[in-house]
């Protein structure tokens, strides 16, 4: 693991990997060549529609099972949720096609130094509500969780982390965030999704402004350089050299356009492993600390951990509960 100086900018590709069928394509292009206004309304609402994400099963339901689930209402959907631990909560938000496991691995990192942990379905995916969603709406979402959980931290994958940028641009009051594997161009994740569909230019112009009309935002504002002068929350730039979905060109994008932005560079990773490797987690975790104190116990100044109450660590919760079982039975 590296730390590096940003290069300038290049362009980067999708933040989600399109593999439209056969059969699509050539419906698309019938109706392009027959019906050019359908053919945008179906790509326009293709654009947003969240592919099925299948429920945690094994080692995934298990972890969901051990947190604390609550619901949050933002943007008009019901958002799931799961928090863990005491202390300053950290929101972990997962990208387009994700969900909130996926981010467990820094559960116990965050919990273990006393945070709470704050993992969340974003909207359209597992267990939330919804089928449709985008960069604004998923930044709405996890705006919505922290202002539930008054988290000062969002670590956020891929699209939540654009989403991210997108929800502190929009006035949520952060201490720190972390991207990993974010994508830093959402024009360019609208030209793959074109190019995925082999839409013609007309087409693809018509269904941008259905896009934009729908989400209430132009695709080009929403890049990071539209939004980078609106953050000021120091942030952290995780990416992998080896990340075929989202390339390192635009993590070093989102480090360049963010004023005080420190990349970190990861070879060997991709686009998912990033999310449990120990290396990463330490990092990230190390990255919190230096702007968000942990909660500390009241009785011996160790981390809060999981097993005690606000304000007590689980040893001593279980001293005080011996203690005062003595004055009962010394009364």
């Amino acid at each position: 693991m590296t730390i590096e100086a940003a290069p300038p900018p290049r362009k980067s590709t999708n933040d989600r990997v399109h593999a439209p069928s056969p059969l699509l394509r050539e419906t698309l292009s019938l109706l392009s060549r027959t019906a050019p206004s359908l053919a945008a309304e179906a790509a326009s609402r293709l654009f947003l529609l969240v592919p099925g994400v299948p429920p945690p099963r094994g080692e995934a339901a298990a972890f969901l099972a051990s947190g604390e689930a609550f619901t949050v209402r933002g943007g008009g959907r019901r958002l799931a949720a799961w928090r863990w631990g005491h202390g300053p909560a950290i929101v972990l938000a997962h990208g387009w096609g994700g969900r909130g496991t996926q981010l467990r691995a820094f559960v116990p990192a965050l919990v273990n130094v006393g945070y709470a942990a704050v993992v969340f379905d974003g909207p359209a995916h597992g267990a939330s509500t919804g089928l449709t969603t985008s960069l604004p709406a998923f930044g709405d979402a996890i705006a919505a969780v922290a202002r539930a959980t008054g988290a000062r931290g969002v670590v956020a994958h891929s699209m939540g982390g654009a989403s991210t940028l997108v929800a502190i641009s929009r006035g949520l009051p952060l201490a720190r965030a972390v991207l990993l594997g974010a994508p830093s161009d959402a024009e360019e994740i609208w030209h793959g999704f074109v190019r995925a569909l082999g839409l013609g230019a007309p087409v693809a112009a018509d269904a941008r402004r259905r896009v934009e009309g729908r989400v209430g935002v132009r695709l080009a504002d929403v890049n990071a350089s539209s939004l980078a002068p609106r953050v000021s929350t120091p942030v952290l730039v995780v990416h992998d050299r080896d990340d075929a979905e989202v390339p390192w060109a635009a993590g070093a994008a989102n480090a360049r356009f963010l004023a005080g932005a420190r990349l970190v560079t990861t070879s060997g990773l991709g686009h998912r492993r990033i999310l449990r490797d120990p290396g990463v987690v330490e990092q990230v975790v190390r990255f919190l600390e230096g702007g968000i104190r942990p909660a500390r116990c009241g009785g011996c100044g160790r981390p809060a951990g999981s097993e005690g109450a606000a304000g007590l660590c689980g040893s001593c919760v279980v001293e005080r509960e011996l203690f005062e079982r003595d004055d009962r039975f010394a009364a």
